[in-house]
């Protein structure tokens, strides 16, 4: 299972957020937990000036951010709609 670390600015983000869209942002984490490659979740790596990072879907137009740290281990870095690319 891999371990999730939250930077504090995707923590500022997430809790900006209505509670119902709060939810659906846990139950996307808890899914890439138990398997980052689901098909639900549409994980892609980034291009460009992003290319170090990937970002997985929470919704059709929510997205999170993160990024690698080990093997077993990915940090969150931002979650937002398609700005957070920016």
């Amino acid at each position: 299972m891999l371990e999730i670390l939250y930077k504090p600015t995707f923590v500022r983000q997430y809790k900006k957020y209505s509670k119902p869209l709060q939810d659906e942002i846990k139950e996307k984490i808890g899914l890439f937990c138990q398997d980052p490659n689901h098909s639900f979740l549409k994980t892609h790596k980034l291009k460009g000036k992003l290319k170090d990072f990937w970002s997985f879907s929470v919704n059709y137009e929510y997205r999170i951010v993160f990024k690698y740290e080990s093997k077993n281990t990915a940090i969150l870095l931002a979650v937002g709609d398609h700005d957070v690319y920016k």
